[in-house]
């Protein structure tokens, strides 16, 4: 087809563009996260500080934080290893649920 073998491509592929490139699409995630989490601030003191808002917000805050430890970790294992493992289960099922968690409370404060 192409002349190289699959074989040989695959010996011939560049393993530090994959870690790279998905080091940055945690650092992408980082920063929208970041913003999620200001305007939640933002729009739960907006109008005055209120229990329930303040509560939300520092909530949002919690998951914030929670998420940027798990993606830190990650892009230090990325930026160190020419073959970095797979992301373990627990560490991906705390991304998605401080994600996720972050948007749905996000939400309840624009609601």
């Amino acid at each position: 087809m192409g002349g190289v073998s699959a074989p040989q491509a695959v010996r011939d592929r560049d393993p530090g563009l994959q870690p790279e490139r998905t080091r940055l699409a945690w650092r992408r995630t980082t920063l929208s996260s970041t913003v999620a989490a200001v305007l939640a601030v933002r729009t739960a003191l907006h109008g005055g500080p209120t229990p329930g808002g303040v509560a939300v917000c520092a909530l949002c805050c919690a998951l914030w934080l929670g998420f940027l430890w798990v993606a830190q970790r990650r892009i230090r294992v990325l930026a160190s290893r020419p073959r970095p493992p797979a992301l373990a289960g627990r560490q991906a099922t705390a991304a998605v649920l401080c994600a996720v968690a972050l948007a749905v409370c996000a939400a309840a404060l624009v609601v």
